[in-house]
């Protein structure tokens, strides 16, 4: 069979989309967080940009309103503070002599030579002049990593070069939350010690700080911290060993092999729980830095609510087109003006890319409180089903763009402060035909139930299927076994033994 070449045309549609429409989706998805510092890239890598935050811009337009307030401002300029003071120096040493006579004896009061000098002390301090290097984050003391908190303690605890050599070795094999790993022997091996010199130094580790520190399983670590209690009895030695029974809330096997009575078993059972399963993480390594809503709801004069872009703390560009006139003038060469047209154009892109941004935020968030409006006046219990296409049918977007908006963003409301993809949950069926139930608000309700419920009534699943059954929600049994076991909650016969037990013990 003969091949052959033809030349045909045809007629298609496809989605091409720019480099500047996919950053522009990749800056929909930022966080609050991450947003602040891409525009502090920006920023630094665009001279013809610049940060103003929120205060500066309402300042900014004020002083356009109004011609005549730079006149007046200039008057107590910063810079002409400072210099007054310099020139002053008959006025600047009688206050420093003043507040000298309140400190030092007059035999020992400084002279006024040492003004210039204690001025230029003063200045230097954190905050000191017009307050704009004032940072707190000066004054925050410097917070040790875990090795070096466990390294600090190796001096008073061992003496020998090699046995502290070893010590690091191991401080050096510890995990996030505080365990060892890793097989003794063959460490040994690797440092080329005895083993038993490896158990005699890990044996000294193990009474670090924080208890339960260097342990290689969770047994060792509970026991390690029961002898730092002097609570370490054959009782509890024989708890700590049948931990899969704990866990199984097997209490009447655990009587017989610890051989004790119910009261003392649900003692030891309180003290097991008061300690630390992961030491490592008691470690302070860093600044806790809370969580920037980026949008605020507030309530509305009208009795609803309203959502607002949280703005405050978000810091807002301007593009300095006189700067770039001035540069336009003054370049020579037609590669830099061709270098500041292309700032130029990137500038206003980003300008307008913030705005779109804000603009896009702000019509998903009011979508989700008009959707919301119970759960934000009644709570949990009345969160409504909720999906990504509902949304954006609402406000004529794409279902992408709405995920990219909800990702990583968090909304502050009367109720708590939210992830957007909160308000996002599957639809459950009504009961008698109504309006559908959200996943989240069943969930809900079965903890409720099980918060409630007594020592003598305690709920089994076909029992809180026919409660919400009651309340108007349509849920089959294994749905309410599932949610039950995701919100780690035991089923109903562990359940009933524990409440028993507790209970007894509150009367005796």
């Amino acid at each position: 069979m003969a091949s052959s070449f033809s030349l045909q045309l045809k007629q298609s549609q496809s989605l091409a989309m720019s480099p500047q429409l996919m950053e522009l989706m990749r800056l929909i998805a930022m966080n609050h967080l991450e947003l602040s510092h891409f525009i502090a890239q920006e920023v630094e890598e665009n001279p013809l940009l610049e940060v103003q935050s929120a205060d500066e811009a309402a300042a900014a337009d004020h002083e356009d309103a109004s011609p005549h307030s730079a006149e007046a401002g200039s008057e107590i300029d910063d810079g002409l503070v400072d210099s007054a003071l310099l020139r002053d120096g008959e006025r600047l040493s009688d206050g420093l002599d003043a507040d000298f006579a309140n400190v030092f004896p007059d035999d020992t009061a400084p002279q006024r030579a040492d003004a210039p000098e204690l001025l230029d002390q003063w200045k230097s301090m954190p905050g000191a002049g017009n307050g704009e290097d004032y940072d707190l984050d000066d004054f925050v003391a410097y917070r040790n990593t875990p090795r070096e908190t466990l390294s600090e303690q190796i001096p008073f605890a061992l003496g020998a070069a090699s046995d502290r050599r070893i010590a690091q070795h191991l401080i050096d094999q510890l995990d996030d939350t505080g365990y060892l790993h890793g097989d003794l022997a063959e460490t040994a091996a690797r440092l080329g010690v005895a083993v038993e010199d490896m158990d005699r130094v890990l044996h000294v580790l193990q009474q670090f700080d924080p208890p339960g520190i260097f342990a290689r399983t969770l047994g060792e670590c509970l026991a390690i911290q029961l002898r730092a209690r002097n609570r370490f009895d054959p009782a509890m030695e024989a708890l700590v060993a049948n931990l899969e029974l704990l866990a199984r809330r097997d209490f009447a096997s655990l009587k017989k092999i610890c051989g004790v009575d119910e009261e003392d078993l649900i003692d030891m059972h309180a003290e097991i729980r008061r300690l630390d399963p992961k030491p490592g993480t008691s470690f302070e390594i860093g600044v806790f830095e809370g969580i920037t809503p980026d949008v605020v709801v507030r309530a509305a004069p009208d009795g609803g609510w309203s959502a607002e872009l949280s703005s405050d703390d978000l810091p807002r560009v301007r593009v300095k087109h006189d700067y770039f006139a001035e540069l336009s003038r003054s370049c020579g060469k037609n590669s830099d003006q061709d270098y500041f047209k292309e700032r130029l154009e990137r500038a206003n892109w980003l300008e307008r890319s913030l705005d779109d941004r804000a603009r896009t935020i702000r019509k998903v968030a009011d979508e989700i409180v008009r959707q919301q409006q119970a759960f934000l006046a009644h709570g949990l219990g009345h969160l409504r089903p909720l999906i990504l296409k509902t949304v954006a049918d609402a406000i004529d977007m794409s279902q992408s763009t709405v995920s990219r908006v909800t990702s990583n963003k968090y909304m502050q409301t009367p109720r708590g402060v939210f992830e957007l993809k909160y308000f996002f949950t599957a639809s459950i069926g009504s009961a008698d035909d109504g309006d559908a139930h959200s996943a989240e608000s069943a969930r809900h309700r079965i903890r409720t139930m099980i918060n409630q419920e007594s020592a003598e009534a305690v709920l089994s699943d076909d029992a809180i299927v026919d409660r919400l059954k009651k309340e108007g929600v349509k849920i089959a049994r294994r749905t309410v076994a599932k949610y039950r076991e995701a919100m780690n909650i035991p089923s109903s016969f562990p359940r009933r033994r524990e409440k028993r037990a507790l209970a007894k013990a509150k009367r005796l």
